[in-house]
């Protein structure tokens, strides 16, 4: 399906299930909605779920100027508003969680899930995509991912990115929510691998501690994609975390 936001088309897919819990997926940097599906699936038949390609990958199309974070969050909210999904919960990856960060700062949110999400400037470049191919191999539980991670997994990181989606990189990279997170009120959880070399796990530490009402689920031995490596778990937590009110 898809949504036209300042004349660019973004392309989502949404499950309907006249529910009053409402999920949003927001996927990484150089990834799509694939991505975000296998943490997805479980709950496609039970709750409202939309799964979006975020402008600029996957079938959406790249901004025509320069975006922040803010900007792609008041996007999520206005696509929110028109499938009247109320109050959501949002589960951002990476990128997807600072945008799902900009969103909660705004926004009316009901709970909040970030798994390894930047939220400072001193954040490192997204992995690329031979070396998190690389790791994916050797998980066994995450290794049947891997042609779709060839396709979208760091598929438009910096190198290879158009000159707009470079310089919306840099403004994502360079801005700090450190102060600005402090004002999210709504449940919060983290999912973080310690082994995280995009996002360090000292980060989620931080984290934990300026988010009033946050709770952190350490993965050992994880990566940036600890949310796979260990997916049974991820969907238990979630399970868990999102309730059934």
């Amino acid at each position: 399906m898809q949504f036209i936001y300042k004349d660019i088309s973004v392309n989502y897919v949404f499950y309907d299930n006249d529910s009053k819990i409402n999920l949003i997926y927001l996927h990484g940097w150089g990834q799509n909605i694939e991505m975000m599906m296998p943490i997805a699936k479980p709950f496609i038949k039970k709750y409202n779920v939309l799964i979006v390609d975020l402008p600029g990958f996957g079938l959406s199309e790249e901004p025509k100027e320069e975006w922040d974070i803010y900007e792609y969050a008041s996007l999520i909210n206005e696509m929110a508003k028109e499938l009247k999904l109320n109050n959501p919960i949002l589960i951002g990856h990476s990128f997807g969680g600072k945008i799902s960060l900009a969103y909660a700062i705004k926004y009316k949110t009901k709970k909040l899930v970030l798994l390894a999400s930047p939220y400072k400037k001193s954040i490192k470049k997204e992995t690329t995509k031979t070396k998190v191919l690389k790791t994916m191999k050797k998980i066994p539980l995450v290794n049947k991912f891997e042609d779709i991670a060839k396709k979208y997994i760091g598929s438009t990181d910096y190198k290879n990115a158009s000159v707009m989606m470079r310089k919306i990189l840099v403004r994502h990279v360079n801005l700090d929510l450190t102060e600005e997170v402090k004002n999210i009120k709504c449940p919060t959880l983290l999912i973080w691998g310690t082994n995280d070399e995009a996002v360090s796990y000292n980060d989620a530490i931080e984290l934990e501690k300026l988010i009033s009402n946050c709770g952190l689920v350490t993965y050992d031995n994880c990566t940036h994609y600890a949310y796979l490596e260990r997916l049974n778990q991820t969907i238990n937590v979630l399970n868990s975390f999102i309730g059934g009110e």
